[in-house]
């Protein structure tokens, strides 16, 4: 969505001791795009399947899932398919001011990563996040290490 999730995710796993990070987009990657719900559910089961693989190995004892998450009833599906035993969860949205995402998306429409039609998406799901019952940090005029020290700080 623009706010910086990845970036923040990246610099999060190098941080945190033994971490492994999963981009809920790699569990969807296709060309062309299909949404409907067979695909909805199809990445919801994959992005279960590699939490709990993740979360069973004994190698990893911070486990980062980073996806555009608008609606709690997402959270909470996948919440209801990975088997947590005695992890600590932290529900965190990283959101920005309007003008801020506006500027990061235009920049990567610029570079060819996403295409015009996503500001309007993305603008339409900010007032979601208010609704969500997670963390909010605001990445506005933040940079990425920052808000990495915010999460940690939690």
């Amino acid at each position: 969505m623009g706010v910086g999730k990845t970036t923040v995710c990246q610099l999060l796993k190098r941080r945190l001791d033994h971490a492994v990070f999963l981009d809920g987009d790699w569990c969807w990657d296709s060309d062309p795009f299909v949404v409907n719900d067979e695909t909805k559910a199809m990445v919801l089961d994959n992005i279960s399947h590699v939490l709990n693989n993740f979360i069973a190995c004994s190698a990893y004892e911070n486990v980062i899932l980073c996806w555009v998450m608008h609606e709690q009833s997402i959270i909470d599906h996948i919440l209801s398919h990975v088997d947590m035993g005695e992890c600590e969860i932290r529900l965190i949205s990283l959101t920005a001011d309007e003008d801020t995402l506006i500027d990061r998306l235009n920049k990567d429409i610029e570079q060819g990563i996403r295409t015009p039609e996503v500001i309007g998406r993305s603008l339409a799901r900010l007032p979601l996040y208010d609704k969500l019952d997670t963390i909010k940090i605001d990445t506005t005029g933040k940079t990425p290490e920052q808000i990495v020290n915010e999460i940690c700080d939690l």
